[in-house]
């Protein structure tokens, strides 16, 4: 019995190979694109998963307060959160990090810049699960001068050697020993590190008391939870030692607030203040989700919408089963079984477009996604899953439909539609392309607002500017080896202007000062700042719009106690016309400094950011960033000028530069990748409900075969008869832009809170996605009812 249904369904399926095509087709397309989903989505959920003890690893994240007002949202927290937190019963460990910037590390003749550079303390290890291949994991970072490498690091330098207990030279100046090498971590870990020296390191560096501090932020502290704590409790017996530690200042009106955040919860919902790495945003993660769960019910609503408009052209072979005593339940199992059978050369099909498609995905949603998918447990149980159900769901209805024929009406020609059965076909059409418009819609917004970031006035000029990273090797004077590289590079005729600072644009402004006030003002007037320390020439190299007063000058010797402020940070100062506060004086940290110019607010960060409070300070000396203001042409001749200049002022010191427009772009690179991603998909859930759009008509000319034969002998024209066919498709798509247009408004209202600065709703983002569904729905009505309208009207006519 079951060879034979095996048999009839391989033989309807070559039958009709049009619908079999239209139907295998559509659904591998839909289960190729929700599985890829589903591996970005599992990835990007992976994150720290790893960890022995994933469960009980949580960061002490910080929001700092001034005056009661938040001021900022931190990563890292003050100095003595370690050891205040450590002291509650619930916390088995904790684990100091700081971060460092580049260092120059050297082995005999090998030297070697490395990035992602930290300092932690000892019990970095016994928290996470990062493997050491050599050296002691529980003494590693226990003593000062002490660091652990990468293994690629190891490589670079060592050559194959055996790293641990030799000793490296890191910039030029300070000897330390390799105690252990790391393997390497895995990618999806909320931070990455090459260089990992001992917290003890950092505190012979600091040579202060530094653990005992609450106004010093920048350590990042976690902690391991003992076996079954409420992370709640702990936040709640935290608090008052917090606000107790605080009061101390509270003349100051400095305060803080901390929390745990599970370490498994990072990656997809912490976007603070110095961040280890960037970071996803949750909702889109989870809206790409929905994507996937839209697209692979469009395909299911295919097949049932394919099944059912071949429900007539089966209908004697019901018969003919019924009367020969086939019961309902073999009907239903001779159905379901097709649809198993489709399902599976679907899915089939579907792997195949995965293992063509998937390296181009990787590369557009900027993801390190492989085959290694094909052995993961949860890629197979989703698998297994859509199998399942698709069969069901897309199955189930289908064989009810074919097998509740009646033989006496099939035999006598009878047979016709129910008004139910139509409602719901539509229904399901309405469905597929108030999804369509519903992504496409979102499609657009994300495309508006990335394409609005990029091109919004930044406040500033950074076009053209090659940024050099700072030297990293201890020179004599490098006040005089800068201005000696200053004055040279001036010298080239590309070159317009050099100015060094210790932030660039598109870097988040680290330096954080509180308790900044006006001169005399009450300790509690104090407000927080972001600060960059600048030389003379910064403002002016960068554009910057003075609105008040002047920038920096060499003219001016006491600018060295001059400061700058934005726009936003006189307001916070009290001033609401720049000009009023020229001239006055402000104690900063016990200095006194007075404001010599205002400039316009500018976005020293991305749009997802509102305008900081900042204060510039000149700096003459100050170490940091090289920006150069290069013309266009030849700039290969001025790269190499400037790095033999470099070579001269810092010998043997890196030579690292990158273009500023570009650095500035990555902060939208997330963006980038989420709205290609976004737009993909989009486009494969519209080919597939045109494929569903393509089952209905397909089901409707069938019907009306002989009505259209009628109206062919009586005249009509092609025009009338496709008129007469597409009022009722126009109808189920205005329907859907209906039902779709206060979804979508939502969605994106919600998405778009997300960003400082933002494009506005309007009506063109529903009207385009509108029409494009439109127009593509009417070529596909019109491509089928046009080709059964020239059909010769006699054949249509002896349709049975």
């Amino acid at each position: 019995m079951f060879k034979n249904y095996l048999l009839v369904a391989f033989r309807n399926l070559t039958k009709n190979k049009g619908f079999s095509f239209i139907n295998i087709a559509g659904l591998a397309i839909g289960m190729a694109a929700c599985l890829l989903i589903i591996q970005y989505v599992t990835y990007e959920l992976s994150f720290d998963n790893f960890h022995t003890n994933k469960a009980r690893i949580f960061r002490v994240n910080q929001d700092r307060y001034n005056n009661g007002k938040l001021s900022t949202q931190w990563t890292a927290g003050a100095f003595a959160v370690g050891n205040a937190i450590k002291v509650l019963p619930e916390i088995e460990d904790e684990v100091k990090i700081v971060g460092s910037g580049d260092i120059q590390a050297s082995y005999k003749d090998q030297k070697l810049v490395i990035q992602h550079v930290y300092f932690a303390s000892n019990s970095f290890f016994n928290v996470f699960s990062f493997p050491l291949l050599n050296g002691d994991s529980k003494t590693a970072l226990k003593e000062p001068n002490t660091v652990v490498i990468s293994e690629e690091i190891a490589d670079k330098l060592f050559h194959g050697e055996n790293a641990v207990g030799k000793s490296i030279m890191i910039n030029n100046q300070q000897p330390v020993k390799v105690t252990g090498v790391m393997k390497k971590w895995p990618e999806n870990t909320h931070m990455k590190c090459d260089y990992l020296a001992s917290y003890a390191t950092f505190l012979k560096i600091v040579n202060y008391p530094i653990d005992d501090q609450w106004l010093n932020d920048g350590c990042i502290t976690y902690v391991l939870l003992r076996p079954g704590v409420d992370p709640n409790v702990v936040d709640a017996k935290f608090a008052p030692i917090v606000k107790k530690a605080y009061d101390q200042y509270k003349n100051s009106g400095e305060g803080g607030v901390y929390q745990l955040i599970p370490v498994q919860d990072i990656h997809l919902s912490a976007n603070r203040m110095g961040e280890l790495q960037p970071n996803t945003d949750g909702k889109s993660v989870y809206l790409l989700l929905g994507i996937a769960i839209f697209v692979i019910i469009i395909a299911w609503i295919n097949y049932i919408n394919l099944a059912t408009a071949r429900a007539i052209n089966r209908a004697k072979e019901v018969g003919v089963r019924k009367t020969l005593g086939s019961a309902k339940g073999q009907l239903i199992l001779q159905f379901m079984l097709e649809a198993v059978l489709l399902n599976v050369l679907s899915l089939i099909l579907a792997f195949i477009l995965i293992a063509c498609f998937l390296p181009v995905f990787s590369s557009i949603s900027g993801m390190h996604l492989s085959f290694t998918l094909f052995s993961s447990a949860v890629f197979w149980l989703t698998v297994v899953a859509m199998l399942v159900v698709g069969t069901v769901f897309s199955g189930f209805y289908p064989a009810i439909v074919l097998s509740s024929f009646r033989p006496v009406d099939v035999i006598k020609g009878k047979l016709s539609a129910s008004s139910g059965g139509a409602l719901l076909r539509k229904g399901m059409v309405v469905f597929q392309f108030a999804a369509s418009i519903f992504l496409l819609i979102g499609s657009l917004t994300v495309f508006k607002q990335v394409t609005y970031m990029q091109k919004q006035d930044l406040g500033m000029r950074i076009d053209q500017t090659l940024v050099i990273k700072p030297p990293l090797v201890r020179v004599d004077s490098f006040y005089r080896n800068m201005k000696e590289f200053k004055n040279e590079c001036l010298q080239l005729p590309a070159v317009k202007s050099v100015a060094v600072s210790t932030t660039i644009p598109g870097d988040p402004v680290y330096w954080n000062a509180g308790g900044i006030k006006l001169k005399g003002a009450d300790e509690k007037e104090g407000k927080q700042y972001r600060i960059i320390g600048v030389d003379y020439d910064f403002l002016t190299a960068y554009n910057l719009k003075v609105i008040a007063g002047r920038a920096f000058g060499k003219d001016f010797g006491t600018d060295t106690g001059a400061v700058v402020f934005s726009k936003k940070g006189v307001e916070q100062l009290g001033f609401n016309k720049p000009e009023t506060a020229l001239g006055k004086r402000i104690d900063f940290w016990g200095k006194v400094y007075t404001i010599v110019g205002v400039v316009d607010n500018f976005h020293q960060q991305s749009l997802h950011d509102a305008y900081d409070a900042i204060i510039f300070r000149c700096i003459p000396d100050v170490r940091g960033d090289v920006s150069v203001k290069v013309s266009s042409t030849n700039i290969q001749r001025t790269i190499e000028s400037l790095q033999a200049n470099w070579k001269t002022a810092f010998p043997g010191d890196q030579f690292d530069y990158f273009f500023l427009d570009q650095h500035f772009n990555e902060q939208y690179k997330a963006d980038q990748h989420f709205g290609q991603v976004f737009g993909i998909f989009t486009l494969i859930a519209i080919i597939v409900a045109c494929l569903g759009l393509f089952g209905l008509v397909s089901y409707t000319i069938v019907q009306r075969t002989k009505e259209i034969g009628i109206r062919k002998v009586l005249g009509a024209s092609v025009n009338s008869i496709l008129q007469l066919l597409y009022k009722d498709f126009a109808f189920l798509i205005v329907i859907a832009f209906v039902v779709s247009i206060p979804l979508a408004w939502y969605a994106i209202s919600k998405w778009l809170q997300s960003y400082a600065f933002r494009i506005d709703i309007d009506m063109l983002l529903f009207v385009i996605p509108f029409l494009t569904v439109f127009i593509i729905a009417f070529a596909t009505v019109s491509v089928l009812t046009v080709r059964a309208a020239l059909t010769n009207p006699v054949k249509s006519l002896k349709t049975e």
